[in-house]
């Protein structure tokens, strides 16, 4: 009884979170534009979806900008954790605490607050001033999750690695690096899925010159859920769904 009831709680859970999934890809072969009675099959929405050139310089912004954000954001965040953990410095704490203040803040004050210091500053609000917020709200991610990997950590292996004659370039890069991977690749899949995803900050201080897909897919979205959005959405879904797939695949093989 106590097994049948952990079964059906996880179906109930499972069913809660993919519904309305499974209704956006329906409704995405929906022969109607606006309707939610379904009036026949179509791919019709795909079709306009793959045609649709500024849509897709929409999707290449967004996976650059990601891109570029998430590698910034790691290489910093990643530098920042070993710091945190290896060193003892005075304020230590209280950019630590810093780093939690800057996770649990609201989107809309950050970014608020950047679009300040970018009108400040004379900033034109365009790539860099989206790759800088994107940086920003990425690297406290990034610095918990490869810190918490750290904390983990053996100090006594920089002491041995030490008097076996290695350098500290050496210790990063052969002893630190190998240790934290995991973390710092959970950190780089979060930070891009956080920058490709963000639309509150972006919305602030993205410029007209470099539009991004979450805010052509909210500019699309107030105009009515149409069709081609619903379309949109799904093969994202499904490109995810593939990425997914395909990193369960590799890590199967390196189990092998």
């Amino acid at each position: 009884m106590n097994r049948s009831f952990k079964f059906s709680y996880l179906i109930v859970i499972y069913l809660f979170l993919y519904i309305p999934i499974g209704t956006l890809i329906l409704y995405s072969f929906n022969n109607a534009t606006f309707s939610m009675l379904w009036r026949g099959f179509t791919l019709d929405w795909y079709k306009q979806v793959l045609q649709d050139g500024n849509l897709w310089i929409a999707v290449w912004h967004s996976f650059y900008l990601a891109l570029t954000a998430t590698i910034s954001a790691l290489l910093i965040g990643t530098l920042a954790a070993i710091s945190l953990y290896r060193y003892q410095f005075r304020g230590k704490n209280i950019l630590q605490g810093l780093l939690f203040i800057l996770i649990i803040s609201p989107d809309i004050v950050l970014g608020i607050a950047l679009l300040i210091l970018f009108s400040l500053n004379g900033l034109a609000l365009g790539y860099w001033s989206l790759y800088i917020a994107h940086v920003t709200f990425c690297i406290p991610f990034v610095v918990v999750i490869v810190y918490g990997r750290a904390k983990g950590i053996d100090p006594n292996i920089f002491a041995a690695a030490s008097d076996l004659g290695a350098s500290e370039l050496q210790i990063f890069t052969r002893v630190v690096v190998p240790i934290l991977l995991p973390a710092i690749l959970s950190g780089a899949l979060l930070s891009f899925a956080l920058s490709f995803d963000d639309i509150v900050i972006s919305y602030f201080v993205a410029g007209p010159g470099f539009e991004i897909l979450p805010i052509k897919i909210f500019a699309l979205a107030r105009l009515g859920v149409n069709g081609k959005l619903n379309a949109l959405c799904s093969l994202l879904f499904a490109l995810t769904l593939v990425l997914v797939c395909v990193s369960q695949w590799i890590v199967q093989r390196r189990k092998l």
